[in-house]
């Protein structure tokens, strides 16, 4: 079952030839670790990389062997096959624990697509399944290039589709994985948000107070909230109302901001992360700078990047600190980039009028320390500004923002206003 997912995807697999492309997944002890491997054929000859290491080979007929030193003179081999259902073998690798050790392990491949045209394409994916993990072994739904754009559609915090029709299991469902053809580790991938639009006339959310935002007396108080209220959407005036508000909220009307409360790549190797929590690699972030005609920068952590996105909210406060925003299904329109060599230390989002670090930890101090860290690194890898530098401008000019009190770890925004700084010219 565990290539199950590997193979499901697989193009028809001939043996290798010249300027191959091949997502390589090796079993070790239950965890797979993704690289990308590319080869070259010359009459047999192996010769290319993978995940940027050296490699040399050989091919006969439908059998592949090949050995790759990594930049610390550890030796890898791997023997297999070519068939119809991809590349299989085994891999001979170093002990983790014992330099002198070797141990196997098998290995699974899928050929990737070659581009048909330099032009960047648009897509239409229709959602058959959702995700209630972060995973960097879900088989993705698409595959998409540099400079392409993607229409989509996402269900509701509770798995509700724009129908009413429930459609996966709540707790942040997920639209994805897009597999994002040259995107490694170490490398940014870059969301530019075209569209957000809601697609249905209702949304959910409680009368409630997070624990983290309350006081003590305030919270003997709060004991009888958390009971679900359900919100009009008014599409066209842009406007959301109780549906049945209060004698003290006749009349209430706040103007709706579609945003994305989920947007993630996959995590490293290891265990999937739950689609409530958070890391470096984004995540439920519930930021409500996540818009339509910002830019969202996230590092990548596995070979395609293997972007996710979900959990959409007509409007959220601050820090989401009902514990649900006005949770509805949304329509989605995303343009993908991809900076190649550039490794950034936690999501960023840029607006038309500021750059904004997200610190994502489990308290606010340190959150703080995360985004500011962020920014830091911003100012000096894309402004130019050296350490001083950057700490005049944010002692005059940062902002802060809370982004997410409601989840088992919370969201700082550090936040600067473009007006006030210059980009660095391309080298």
């Amino acid at each position: 079952m565990r290539f199950a997912i590997l193979i499901g995807l697989l193009f028809a697999a001939l043996p290798a030839r010249a300027g191959e492309t091949w997502l390589l997944q090796v079993d070790r002890w239950g965890t797979l670790s993704a690289m990308t491997l590319s080869i070259e054929d010359d009459d047999g000859r192996l010769s290319g990389t993978l995940d940027g290491d050296v490699l040399q080979g050989r091919r006969s007929g439908k059998n592949i062997a090949f050995s790759v030193k990594d930049r610390y003179g550890k030796r890898y081999e791997y023997g297999g096959s070519i068939d119809g259902k991809g590349m299989h073998g085994s891999a001979d690798f170093p002990g983790t624990n014992d330099a002198g050790a070797r141990v196997r392990h098998t290995f699974g491949a899928r050929r990737l697509p070659v581009r048909v045209s330099n032009a960047p394409q648009s897509h239409t994916y229709v959602p058959a399944d959702y995700s209630n993990v972060f995973s960097a072994t879900r088989a993705p739904v698409l595959t998409i290039w540099p400079g392409d754009s993607v229409h989509t559609t996402t269900v509701d915090s509770g798995g509700v589709d724009e129908h009413g029709i429930t459609r996966a299991l709540y707790g942040n469902p997920q639209t994805g994985p897009f597999f994002v053809m040259g995107a490694e580790a170490g490398d940014t991938l870059v969301i530019h948000l075209r569209r957000l639009r809601l697609n249905r006339d209702w949304a959910d959310s409680l009368d409630a107070v997070v624990a983290r935002a309350q006081t003590t007396s305030f919270a003997a108080q709060a004991m009888a909230l958390g009971k679900p209220v359900r919100w009009k959407l008014d599409r066209e005036r842009g406007l959301a109302s109780p549906l049945q508000p209060g004698p003290g909220l006749a009349g209430f009307a706040v103007p709706t901001r579609p945003m994305l409360g989920g947007l993630a790549v996959a995590p490293p190797d290891g265990p999937a992360v739950s689609t409530g929590d958070t890391g470096r690699f984004g995540g439920n972030m519930d930021f409500n700078e996540v818009v339509e005609g910002n830019t969202v920068y996230l590092p990548v952590q596995q070979p395609g990047a293997l972007l996710y996105l979900g959990d959409a909210h007509a409007l959220q406060g601050d820090g989401e600190i009902s514990q649900f925003a006005l949770e509805t299904s949304m329509d989605v329109d995303f343009t993908i980039g991809l900076i190649k060599g550039k490794a950034v230390a936690m999501p960023r989002v840029e607006s038309p009028t500021h750059i904004m670090t997200l610190g994502q930890a489990g308290s606010l101090d340190e959150a703080v320390k995360m985004a500011t860290a962020g920014l830091v690194q911003w100012l000096q890898q894309d402004f130019g500004l050296s350490l001083q530098e950057a700490s005049i401008v944010l002692g005059s000019a940062i902002e802060y923002r809370v982004a997410n009190l409601a989840g088992r770890s919370v969201g700082v925004a550090a936040k600067l206003d473009k007006r006030l700084i210059r980009r660095s010219p391309l080298p």
